[in-house]
């Protein structure tokens, strides 16, 4: 009986003491958030600020780890296959779309089944920018000089969302487009200052000191209206239709299966200590980047534009005959 007795308190001890683990509300230890770029670019910056941000809202470390390789797949594809609980997250942007079609054959890991998005968190158009020593200063008599002679374009990566952009570019103006791709945008763009290549597509974060500076020539925006902070440039979609409105996007992602009460707590903490985060807000305004409307910030609502962002780019890959060698 005693024996019993003991074993029952036991069993209960044990159970009492399972309790507290279990219930620690997310998270309760450190949080991986994954970049599949190297460090420094925009996305990783993105991370960094993301990780900073939700530390101190949630009182737990939130850690960056470049994983790089495959064409971001490597870094994907880890956070695709982990643990459903929260805390590993990824960092990735528009190219996480375009590979959805790009490497369909061999991808390891269904993009839309395999990963959820916490929050589609900001996007800028980009900025179609040029060495100084061509001779024409606005984007319709850059076309025209497409049509003329044959341009080199450089690219930041097979896939990239500059790659994209400049495949529709070939496709719109109906003229042929050597694409030379380059390891990153910085390497990218030294060759077009030092007139290596003629243009590149760019943010306006990496592209802005160097038009400021006069050291490149910026002859487009991929939005209706021109910006601001590039007034010589034209509008693509006055040219060319709405179907030029590209943004560069960012988004963090979770692995699918992951709690809601977990993704609403992320949700929730992006809402609160990024983008609406005045200080954040301010120095985003003056790179010329935007957030997403209060609607369209839901998981829900990531979902629905990663589906529309995947048939789009998927679409243009197709159409343009884009292949990498799987």
């Amino acid at each position: 009986m005693k024996r019993a007795i003991l074993a029952a308190l036991g069993l209960f001890g044990l159970n009492v003491a399972a309790v507290p683990v279990s219930a620690q509300p997310y998270p309760n230890h450190t949080v991986t958030i994954i970049v599949p770029y190297s460090a420094g670019g925009p996305v990783d910056q993105l991370a960094r600020v993301v990780a900073t941000a939700l530390s101190a809202k949630l009182n737990q470390n939130f850690v960056v780890e470049n994983v790089t390789g495959g064409s971001t797949i490597t870094g994907t594809n880890r956070v695709a296959h982990a643990r459903p609980d929260g805390y590993t997250l990824l960092v990735h942007n528009l190219q996480i779309a375009a590979n959805a079609t790009l490497y369909e054959k061999n991808l390891p890991f269904d993009t839309e089944k395999d990963l959820g998005p916490v929050m589609f968190i900001y996007r800028n158009p980009l900025v179609l920018v040029g060495r100084t020593t061509l001779n024409v200063n606005t984007l319709p008599d850059l076309v025209a000089l497409m049509k003329k002679q044959r341009i080199k374009a450089a690219i930041p990566g097979f896939g990239s969302t500059g790659h994209l952009a400049t495949a529709l570019l070939a496709q719109e103006a109906k003229v042929p487009i050597d694409i030379i791709p380059y390891r990153g945008g910085a390497p990218m763009l030294t060759d077009v200052m030092g007139d290596h290549v003629d243009l590149s597509f760019g943010t306006p974060q990496q592209v802005g000191p160097f038009v400021a500076s006069g050291k490149l020539k910026a002859f487009g925006v991929t939005q209706d209206d021109k910006m601001p902070e590039f007034p010589q440039a034209d509008s693509f979609v006055k040219l060319f239709g709405p179907k030029f409105e590209i943004e560069f996007w960012e988004a963090l992602f979770a692995p699918a299966g992951t709690p809601d009460d977990v993704m609403q707590t992320l949700n929730a903490a992006l809402e609160d200590a990024v983008v609406t985060n005045p200080a954040i807000l301010k120095q985003w305004a003056a790179d010329g980047v935007s957030t997403y409307p209060k609607e369209q910030r839901s998981p829900a609502a990531g979902r629905a534009i990663l589906a529309s962002e995947i048939a789009r780019w998927g679409k243009v890959i197709r159409d343009n005959n884009i292949r990498v060698n799987q």
